[in-house]
């Protein structure tokens, strides 16, 4: 990077954080720590619900995801706007009429506080858990630029957000989450723009899209049904339906959000807003992924996108043998461009036999490039057995570095920073009013003044980014980054949700059999995932499923019982 990326970078992350936190100057009770004194109006709450869920992670792994796996993701959204009309229906009234901090005081008042603190202990592990792979993904890109080792990348990457999470509090992380999609939403669309004008001059925005459809990157929709499937259109309105459910309605990373809504109407404004927009937004960000894939068609692409990794091959005892795989890489290189280029003629012709023929070579190609790349990675492994070898979270970021102009290349490094800054930052909010409303609060210091709360928000902000940082610190083992949090997530968002969807619909269940239903559901999930049964976003609709099926037939039995003994 220039000095011009690096003051465009610094200006911005400077800017974003020093406005954040002037603007929530003077809040010094614990409501407007955590809820904002519930002031801020629908514009606030859509993008911050967006800005929480859109980490670094989102565009660093998605255009990744993108450009290995094609548009097939996106559908892992399409469950996501019916989610917006549920939740806007039941539940935002019932946090609002309650006026609760989180969502889990709910459940003291309509089960036990065991339920309560069952629930709250799932989402802190969750949380906490995912917030580390947030941690993390940002943290890649210092230690690409920077050289630095990744751990150091993560210690500093979590302070940083640390520092004015805990100096601001939530009115800050929604301020600093309004400048950062508004830079997000400007630097992606110029990253597109820029994408397509690095093609060859032949080659416009239709041609890059015919290439990528004929190597089976435009694959959006898939119609088949098949529970092994991780997407298709099945898995995303129904897994996607329940994984959004519980994530919008139950994460109190979520609810904290839309929680300082001025009134009901501006909150659920705010959440059909991003309903509305979310799937547009992640399709684009794919989008940006393919059009990638279509532009290293006719460029070299580098044999392993963590050039890091390749280099300390160059000087090990493997070197002989990865110089060889780099030979068969170029020549593989040098036939996919002419192949490419051959495809875009018959394109141009509209020679459906040569397209066909060229397609078949193309893929046949692509297959050979993927073999190398899988022998490639075999000798990271030996070379380095913890490296971080899963490509997804590095190719955009390497297109980035060599191939962007100077200030650009600032912005969009600005543009992930940022995102994960303000995803990290309202975790560990919640994570700080999770802890100190349903666990400190209600267990330790019920009568607490005002001033004692807010300092303990603080202190257990800092615990709980400590933990995340240290959960980091492991995250290199987890491969692409967008799919492991969103696979962590569910192992315990079906059970959450099944909790709430009890406790809404289902009055004549008590307190006992929700619980044992949820401890025997969180169990069944494991499994599930551990024997892999299926795909991870049916573990969503299998959680819930299982939570009201065991808690509905526990509480016919312990019904039984009870009539039996009088």
């Amino acid at each position: 990077m220039s000095l011009t990326d690096w003051t465009v970078l610094g200006a911005t992350l400077a800017f974003i954080i020093v406005y954040g936190v002037w603007k929530n100057r003077g809040d010094q009770n614990i409501e407007g720590y955590l809820l904002a004194n519930q002031s801020l109006p629908w514009y606030h709450v859509c993008l911050s619900v967006m800005a929480t869920q859109a980490s670094a992670i989102t565009f660093l792994s998605a255009p990744g995801q993108g450009f290995f796996d094609g548009l097939r993701f996106v559908q892992f959204y399409f469950g996501l706007p019916l989610a917006m009309v549920v939740l806007s229906v039941t539940f935002i009234p019932i946090f609002h009429r309650l006026k609760v901090y989180t969502a889990y005081e709910y459940l003291e008042n309509r089960f036990d506080h065991r339920v309560r603190i069952f629930t709250a202990a799932l989402f802190l592990i969750s949380r906490g858990l995912s917030t580390g792979l947030s941690i993390y993904a940002p943290a890649i890109i210092l230690s690409t630029i920077l050289g630095w080792d990744i751990n150091l990348t993560n210690v500093l990457m979590g302070g940083i957000v640390l520092v004015y999470s805990v100096a601001g509090g939530t009115k800050a992380i929604s301020y600093t989450h309004v400048q950062q999609m508004l830079i997000v939403t400007l630097a992606m669309v110029a990253a597109g723009w820029m994408v397509v004008h690095l093609l060859p001059s032949n080659v416009g925005f239709k041609e890059a899209l015919q290439v990528a459809g004929k190597a089976g990157r435009l694959n959006a929709i898939d119609f088949k049904f098949d529970p092994d499937s991780r997407y298709n259109i099945w898995s995303g309105l129904i897994g996607g339906f329940f994984l959004q459910l519980s994530y919008f309605g139950t994460d109190q990373s979520q609810v904290g959000r839309y929680l300082t809504g001025q009134s009901i109407g501006q909150s659920r404004l705010g959440l059909m807003m991003n309903g509305l927009l979310k799937v547009p937004m992640q399709f684009l960000i794919l989008l940006v992924g393919v059009l990638v894939f279509t532009f290293y068609q006719y460029n070299p692409a580098p044999i392993f996108f963590n050039t890091q990794e390749t280099e300390k091959l160059k000087t090990s005892a493997y070197a002989a043998d990865y110089a060889l795989l780099e030979r068969q890489h170029q020549r593989i290189v040098e036939n996919r461009k002419t192949e490419v280029t051959q495809l875009s003629a018959a394109l141009d012709r509209d020679d459906e036999v040569g397209i066909l023929r060229l397609k078949k070579m193309i893929q046949a190609t692509d297959g050979e490039a993927k073999a190398i790349k899988k022998d490639v990675v075999g000798l990271i492994k030996k070379n380095n057995p913890g490296a971080d070898t899963s490509d997804t979270n590095y190719v955009f970021l390497r297109f980035v570095l060599d191939f962007l102009p100077h200030g650009l290349i600032g912005l969009l490094i600005a543009v992930i920073f940022s995102a994960s800054m303000g995803s990290i930052a309202a975790a560990y909010s919640s994570l700080a009013s999770t802890t100190v409303v349903d666990v400190y609060k209600r267990y330790y210091r019920p009568e607490a003044s005002e001033t004692h709360y807010l300092n303990a928000s603080k202190v257990a902000m800092i615990g709980w980014g400590l933990f995340c940082i240290f959960i980091s610190l492991f995250a290199s083992r987890m491969g692409s980054m967008i799919e492991a949090v969103n696979i962590l997530g569910s192992l315990f968002y079906g059970v959450i949700l099944g909790i709430f969807i009890v406790a809404f619909y289902c009055k004549h269940i008590g307190a006992k059999a929700t619980l044992y239903a949820a401890v025997l559901s969180e169990i069944g999930v494991v499994a599930v995932w551990y024997f892999e049964l299926t795909a991870f976003l049916w573990f969503n609709v299998i959680g819930c499923l299982l939570v009201v099926g065991f808690a509905w037939t526990l509480e016919k039995l312990i019904l039984k019982k009870q009539h039996g003994r009088t």
